[in-house]
């Protein structure tokens, strides 16, 4: 039990969520050794539609934790899959936007915990709005702490002052925010990072370090799963 509630969601209720507009539904996967943690919201990232080969693995290997996930695309992106061709990311406020309908959509569904998250935009998207939202729980695969190439312009403001638990499971050699350029940056007591070894945006690690991807997707999953067991 969660604050009086219970952390599980029943068949009916996948079944219900399952029925929303847009979203894909991944319901956690049962074992002996572990119980259901949270549902968890994944945005997906600028480039990326929400069934991409990354957040196919991903959320099918959260599942395997024990982790509901919940898929969704950003207007621009589900344009994209209707019409075709590539467009960029909508104006900040519509993303948001779109982040508050999906999780009021959830919220009233969804019994005990509820996360939300993203891969890289979709994180930080979702790292603007955790504290508005009462999210129960934030989780940020590859945060882009900068843009590309444009590291004296942070994204950190906000990080600061945020209040809701928070996980960051982030490359050594992210080129939207290394190892080194995080250590420099004041982020709130709230914020966990977990670093992988020589990993880019996507966590793939280098040859040299000895990981593959397989192991830093897996180990990335594993922690996100043990994070929203708290």
């Amino acid at each position: 039990m969660i604050n009086g509630q219970s952390a599980g969601i029943d068949g009916d209720q996948w079944a219900k969520i399952g029925n929303v507009p847009g979203l894909r539904c991944d319901p956690p996967k049962m074992a002996e050794d572990r119980g259901i943690s949270s549902c968890l919201i994944l945005a997906h990232g600028a480039g990326a539609p929400m069934d991409s080969g990354f957040m196919e693995d991903m959320a099918q290997r959260l599942a395997g934790q024990g982790v509901g996930v919940v898929r969704f695309e950003f207007p621009y992106m589900a344009e994209r899959r209707l019409n075709g061709g590539k467009r960029p990311p909508n104006p900040q406020k519509v993303l948001l936007e779109c982040w508050r309908t999906v999780y009021d959509q959830l919220r009233p569904l969804v019994a005990g915990r509820l996360a939300v998250g993203g891969k890289s935009m979709g994180g930080r998207m979702a790292s603007l709005l955790a504290d508005e939202l009462g999210a129960d729980a934030l989780v940020c695969l590859g945060y882009p702490f900068y843009a590309v190439g444009k590291p004296e312009k942070p994204r950190v403001e906000h990080l600061a002052g945020l209040r809701t638990r928070t996980l960051i499971v982030q490359g050594e050699r992210d080129a939207l925010g290394n190892r080194e350029a995080v250590a420099g940056y004041a982020l709130s007591p709230a914020i966990e990072v977990s670093w992988l070894v020589a990993a880019d945006h996507d966590l793939k690690p280098l040859k040299a370090s000895g990981f593959s991807h397989e192991q830093h997707m897996q180990a990335a999953a594993e922690r996100v799963a043990a994070f929203l067991r708290v």
